[in-house]
């Protein structure tokens, strides 16, 4: 997909991912779970890539309840204020 915007969400916990990733599918979001990228975590874990995206995730996220996430610019790698 060129010149899109992408991002990285991470999650605080494993179980986060995968409940924000069952809601991504069921509301049809362009999203890909991928290793979190070594210049966010030196520790290994997974994450959700988003594609254009962004402003239909926050009210899913909204909706439920997760600890906490952060999310990071997908190609300089710096944290990004949710719109």
């Amino acid at each position: 997909m060129p010149n899109d915007n992408l991002y990285y969400v991470l999650f605080h916990t494993i179980h986060d991912v995968l409940r924000v990733e069952k809601i991504l599918k069921q509301h049809g979001l362009d999203h890909e779970l991928v290793p979190v990228p070594r210049n966010l975590s030196s520790d290994c874990g997974i994450c959700i890539k988003l594609h254009n995206e962004i402003k239909r995730l926050r009210p899913l996220l909204s909706d439920i309840e997760v600890a906490r996430c952060a999310l990071f610019d997908g190609k300089e790698y710096t944290f990004v204020q949710f719109p």
